[in-house]
């Protein structure tokens, strides 16, 4: 693991596979820590020829906790006040941008889950020449028709975990809610991952902090018409978090965007749909390669 500092904030990172693999940045969603990617799903994709480098986003894990900033009021920014929001979804993708730059790396593939792939979609946009290949996963154009069940938003609104038994349970509750209906669930791996979490200092008002910047964030639609790197969106059938319109409508906005819809898969990415995702995002990727040689070749 390694830190850099962009954009005024420190980022804690991870690579993994060989350094000539095909760069892929994976871009969490909310609260999601590096660690929350599993490594076995990590060192399929560095099999498959990635260089695959994860890392925190700010208000998570080992990078900048930017507590002085405070806790939001989402429920005013619910009501339209987004200039409470303590920072927007642009940041978090300057962020990520940034983080490529400071490894030099001049271009990547990127894939975004959830709230990382709104970051991915606006990274794309503001920075297309950045980015060889889009993957945007179980996430929206910020349409506000997107909305979620009752009981996902209820996820929210309980009080935070005070120690690392309640963090475990919460966990568990959550996947309880959100997870695939129609896969079997991987327990073991919902109470290590809520362990490495706690572990690498769990915030709670830094989650909110991004909440806030989904809530606060402008729809997306009319500018990724303009959005020309290959791209592939995933989603489930079964998402209470993010119901599956949310990914019709990014399929629906980007010109020439394939949609892999998954009956069964609620708001995660559960093992046993690994390698439909993976080959569909080679497929993505090899559009994106293919197109970044004939650039090179045209100039």
């Amino acid at each position: 693991m390694g830190i850099v500092t962009v954009n005024g904030i420190d980022l804690a990172y991870e690579i993994h596979g060989d350094d000539d693999g095909l760069p892929l940045l994976l871009i969490g969603g909310l609260g999601q820590q590096l660690v929350g990617w599993h490594p076995d799903l990590l060192a399929a994709l560095a099999r498959r020829g990635y260089r695959a480098i994860v890392f925190d986003n700010r208000d998570v894990g080992l990078s900048t906790h930017l507590d002085h900033l405070g806790r939001p009021d989402l429920g005013a920014i619910i009501a339209g006040r987004f200039d409470l929001a303590p920072y927007g979804l642009a940041d978090l993708a300057t962020d990520a941008l940034g983080l490529l730059t400071a490894l030099g790396v001049e271009s990547a593939h990127l894939l975004g889950l959830s709230m990382g792939g709104m970051i991915a979609q606006i990274a794309a946009l503001r920075s297309p020449g950045q980015v060889r290949s889009l993957t945007s996963v179980m996430s929206h154009p910020g349409d506000h028709r997107v909305q979620p069940t009752r009981e996902a938003i209820g996820l929210f609104l309980r009080p935070a975990p005070l120690d690392l038994e309640q963090s475990v349970l919460a966990a568990h509750e959550a996947y309880r809610v959100l997870g695939s209906p129609e896969f079997a669930p991987d327990e073991a791996w919902v109470r290590r991952r809520a362990e490495i979490y706690w572990d690498r200092r769990a915030n709670p008002d830094g989650l909110l902090r991004q909440v806030a910047a989904v809530l606060s964030a402008p729809d997306r639609t009319a500018e990724l018409a303009g959005l020309r790197p290959p791209t592939l969106v995933v989603h489930g059938g079964a998402d209470p978090l993010v119901p599956v319109i949310g990914g019709r409508l990014t399929a629906a906005a980007i010109p020439a965007a394939e949609l892999l819809e998954i009956d069964g898969m609620g708001h995660d990415l559960p093992r046993q749909v690994w390698d439909r995702v993976l080959d569909k995002l080679e497929d993505v990727v090899d559009r994106g390669e293919a197109g970044r040689h004939y650039l090179a070749a045209a100039s």
